[in-house]
């Protein structure tokens, strides 16, 4: 790895670590900046999921008071996590990097879409929360988890997303211990998939550490500057990043 390709992923992983501490959408530029400097795509993907762990942990280690006092079983959604999360990881190991590749720009457009409608999607599910019994909602939101954790576990870019519009089902507006729980089953979801990616040795470790260093301190000074950046405009620099990225690959997909 040679000093420019660092400075790369260090820059990357930096931004990634302070856009994750107050808006997501850091997966975007650790991915991308992986592929840049030369890491295949499926090993990008795992390496990209293995540098996201340690923000994932001290998330919960934060919160962990509420998700120790929701009343609402957790246990099965952890495991539907780690099956999803295995599963999906076990699929881009089959697809290979030639057949992954040529779904990167479509998995990025989709997660930007994803990323956009994220407060929309959560309104909506709140709105069709009162609809429904709590066991009708729990199962709900079970059977989206599973399908939520497989495409966390192939891809991730996302997922959070996802989880947390699903999660509201039975949390209602309780965003907080929502989000803390969706942070619980992000490192359930990472820790499937990571098993499998370290029995086909296709992390990039040394990538992975310069990332996760990096990210961990600019989710550090992401949180000092929570307050001073509005969120609506990372979510403008993100979605926009997301989409020049995904208009980027499909193009050179085509020429």
């Amino acid at each position: 790895m040679s000093l420019t390709d660092g400075a790369l992923l260090a820059l990357a992983g930096f931004v990634a670590g302070s856009i994750n501490s107050i808006a997501g959408g850091g997966t975007f530029f650790t991915f991308s900046a992986l592929l840049a400097v030369g890491v295949s795509p499926v090993a990008a993907n795992a390496t990209s999921a293995i540098a996201v762990v340690p923000g994932s942990v001290a998330s919960v280690l934060t919160d962990r008071q509420l998700i120790q006092l929701t009343d609402v079983p957790l246990r099965n959604l952890m495991l539907i996590s780690l099956i999803g999360g295995g599963l999906g990881a076990w699929l881009v190991l089959r697809a290979g990097d030639v057949r992954f590749a040529a779904i990167v720009p479509w998995l990025l457009f989709m997660a930007t879409a994803l990323f956009a409608l994220g407060p929309r999607l959560a309104k909506i599910s709140i709105r069709f929360r009162a609809r429904y019994s709590v066991a009708t909602a729990t199962l709900m939101v079970l059977a989206i988890q599973f399908v939520t954790s497989t495409y966390g576990g192939f891809f991730g870019a996302g997922m959070g997303i996802i989880m947390l519009a699903a999660l509201v089902f039975v949390f209602g507006d309780d965003y907080r211990t929502a989000n803390a729980c969706k942070n619980l089953f992000s490192i359930f979801i990472q820790f499937g998939a990571i098993v499998l990616f370290l029995l086909e040795d296709v992390i990039a470790w040394h990538e992975a550490g310069v990332i996760t260093v990096a990210s961990i301190l600019g989710g550090w000074i992401g949180v000092l500057g929570a307050r001073k950046v509005p969120v609506r405009l990372l979510r403008a620099v993100v979605i926009t990043c997301g989409a020049l990225l995904g208009c980027y690959y499909l193009y050179g997909q085509i020429v």
